[in-house]
């Protein structure tokens, strides 16, 4: 064999080397980036379970703050109708008083109570 087929030789066994290097090289890295994308897939998923318990939770919360809204301003309306009874049935108890003919008006009590009758 002459020293060029050789040489021919060496560099085609060179260059089929050189591009199954490449190849492997290059699967590795195909390999490698379709890993990262499932666990960025992985990720995400995860991150939408996150993100939908979050949400529901906030809508819980907001729930239970417009109920508890209603029930202060229902608590501020029977406590406005309480002050509402009681001065009508303080009203009446004073106009009771004073057209009652047992009642002494300088004092508000009964004739038949006074201590000195």
């Amino acid at each position: 064999m002459s020293a060029g087929v050789i040489v021919a030789i060496v560099v085609i066994v060179a260059i089929v080397i050189i591009a199954l290097v490449v190849m492997l090289v290059v699967r590795k890295s195909e390999r490698a980036r379709s890993r990262r994308r499932e666990k960025a897939v992985e990720h995400r998923r995860v991150a939408e379970i996150h993100a939908a318990r979050a949400q529901r939770r906030q809508a819980e919360i907001a729930e239970r703050e417009a109920r508890a809204e209603r029930e202060q301003a229902a608590a501020r309306e029977q406590a406005a109708r309480l002050d509402e009874d009681r001065r009508a049935a303080a009203e009446q108890q004073e106009r009771a008083r004073r057209i009652d003919p047992d009642t002494d008006e300088e004092t508000g009590v009964e004739a038949d109570e006074h201590p000195h009758r």
